[in-house]
């Protein structure tokens, strides 16, 4: 008789996972006020800036710039450090296509490196060995929420004088050394997808320190233009990527929650990392000591398919979605997507950038490889149930473990 639900057993969590998004009527009331207002355009709107201001501040950062996704948030970024043809950035080979996708945007080369085997982001001594005379920026991506090395990566863009973009798409909220990510650096850029730890549905911000940076990022998402200037004159190279005063007043309420929901899953996820760990065969992200809280964006464990009879990954998933627990597909690596191995990204460089050979489409990374394919992920959500949610993940996997030859 089958003990494992995707046989046919009964399923470890019965009641599910808490719900997302989450709203109420704050919500409704900052839609509702936008609708009667009847300005719903960023410009003359007010609150967007005043989204971008709370946010900013929240983390840290003196300026905000609301933008229409994450993507375009890494695109206003590369595109106000002036990176363009015939310059490189560094980033990890564990991310999302987005964060190489805007560095092609402005014509420029992005070259993955591999990450570090525990807490897969990105390696800062790798990074250091892939810089060329040609390299402009690094960009440190928050794997799952946990950040980069910002001790490492910030000293080493100091030393090379090149910026340090933060991709905190997954790390709202996350703290190192006590103190917020995304002002580590140059620039700090946040998704608001529906998937991310706050949502309009879509949206993201750019966060900074830097002035000069922030009057050209400003810029950049709003055509070209430039404070107190006309309307219809236009001084450098811009779209448009403003966020509607939609977006920002539901931002605005869900910002409002952020905190106690990233208290909720640092603690939760703390309670998962030592029930896992006591099952023969998962490894959990490691928590960085330096990592004083985590945003979550997902739960992140390696599964060793020895201690579980050789099933595979996808089957593995499979058992722990019949058994009630939510889960998220990992990320591919960068250099093997399609977009790289076929030759298509050249289109976007110039000169000899187009028609030399490039390393790391060859190059081994043994540690993308191994979080790519051999992780698992738990999306935030259900980081915000209770204690006995955790328990019965826990416990599906203990199940999915002693019953495992059932998946092969």
């Amino acid at each position: 008789m089958a003990e494992l639900a995707v046989n046919g057993g009964k399923k470890s969590n019965q009641k599910g996972f808490p719900v997302w998004p989450q709203y109420d009527d704050a919500e409704r009331k900052a839609l509702q006020d936008v609708l009667d207002s009847r300005v719903w355009w960023r410009t003359p709107g007010t609150r967007t800036l005043a989204f971008e201001q709370a946010f900013a501040k929240f983390h840290g950062a003196k300026h905000g710039i609301a933008v229409t996704n994450g993507t375009a948030a890494l695109e206003v970024t590369v595109s106000a450090l002036g990176i363009g043809a015939g310059d490189e950035v560094i980033l990890p080979d564990y991310t999302f296509v987005a964060t190489a996708s805007a560095v092609l945007y402005a014509g420029a080369l992005p070259v993955p490196v591999d990450v570090s085997p525990d807490t897969w982001c990105l390696d800062p001594k790798l990074a250091e060995a892939a810089i060329t005379p040609r390299t402009k920026a690094i960009v440190a991506v928050h794997m799952g929420g946990h950040p980069a090395d910002l001790d490492a990566l910030g000293d080493l863009a100091k030393r090379k004088g090149i910026a340090l973009v933060e991709d905190s798409s997954h790390a709202h909220a996350t703290e190192w050394k006590g103190k917020r990510i995304g002002s580590h650096g140059t620039a700090g850029t946040f998704s608001f997808q529906a998937s991310k730890l706050m949502t309009a549905g879509e949206g993201g911000i750019v966060i900074t320190n830097d002035d000069a940076f922030e009057k050209q990022a400003r810029s950049v998402h709003d055509c070209g233009r430039m404070p107190g200037e006309w309307f219809y004159s236009h001084f450098i190279n811009g779209s448009n990527y403003r966020l509607s005063e939609w977006q920002g007043a539901v931002l605005s309420v869900q910002l409002t929650r952020l905190d106690a929901q990233t208290q909720r899953r640092h603690q939760n996820a703390r309670l998962l990392d030592k029930l896992l760990a006591q099952i023969p065969g998962i490894t959990p992200q490691k928590l960085d000591p330096r990592c004083t809280r985590n945003g979550h964006y997902a739960y992140i464990f390696h599964v060793d398919s020895k201690e579980f009879a050789g099933a595979s990954t996808e089957k593995l998933i499979q058992a722990m979605n019949a058994e009630g627990i939510p889960n998220q597909a990992s990320y591919p690596p960068i250099h093997a997507l399609h977009v790289f191995q076929n030759g298509e990204y050249r289109k976007r460089l110039c000169g000899s950038q187009a028609a030399e050979p490039h390393a790391f489409l060859k190059a081994s990374y043994p540690h993308t490889h191994r979080a790519a394919f051999e992780t698992i992920w738990i999306p935030q959500p259900a980081l915000l149930g209770d204690e006995e949610d955790i328990h019965e993940i826990a416990a599906a996997w203990r199940k999915i473990q002693k019953f495992a030859k059932e998946l092969v």
